[in-house]
């Protein structure tokens, strides 16, 4: 594809980079999707709602189809965010929901495609967090035999990421 179908935005966690390994593995998909595709960089900012701000501010000129990825806090943060920017899909990787310090989303959730997946041996996000997430809000979970950073995923990650954004655009023309 070489026109720009949307956006893509992705948010990494707490410790990573807008350079991660995640991001650069999903960032060539999106881009063969025909996205135009970002990374915000939040390095230094700790405080979870100035994320969303920033995002917000990213995102704020951005029209048609746009899709967020975070990962880690990055999850959160694209969430929260999702609503006010009328996001077309959210695709969350290990999301830091109901962790300490991470505010309750003030908005609900997003009316638009949401995936979740999340690494059986996290040892920074209990993988049990997005499964309670998952049971509460009626989502797909898919979880994986990783840990948190989910490296040894990323072929999974790769094909099902793709999948969503083909999915979340037809989405669009259903809806």
């Amino acid at each position: 594809m070489s026109e720009i179908t949307g956006h893509v935005v992705f948010s990494h966690g707490l410790e990573g980079s807008p350079f991660g390994t995640k991001i650069r593995a999903l960032y060539e998909i999106a881009e063969g999707e025909g996205f135009e595709v970002a990374a915000v960089d939040y390095r230094g900012i700790t405080d979870p709602e100035e994320r969303v701000q920033m995002l917000s501010d990213f995102c704020r000129d951005f029209s048609g189809h746009l899709v967020l990825a975070g990962s880690s806090l990055g999850g959160y943060v694209s969430l929260a965010a999702a609503p006010t920017l009328h996001a077309r899909g959210v695709f969350l990787m290990a999301p830091a929901l109901y962790m300490p310090g991470i505010p309750p989303l003030k908005r609900g959730l997003p009316d638009c495609p949401i995936a979740l997946v999340h690494g059986w041996r996290d040892e920074v996000i209990p993988c049990e967090q997005s499964m309670r997430f998952a049971r509460e809000n009626h989502l797909a979970l898919h979880l994986v035999e990783s840990d948190h950073q989910m490296h040894s995923a990323i072929p999974f990650l790769r094909y099902l990421f793709q999948y969503f954004l083909v999915e979340s655009r037809r989405a669009q023309f259903v809806a």
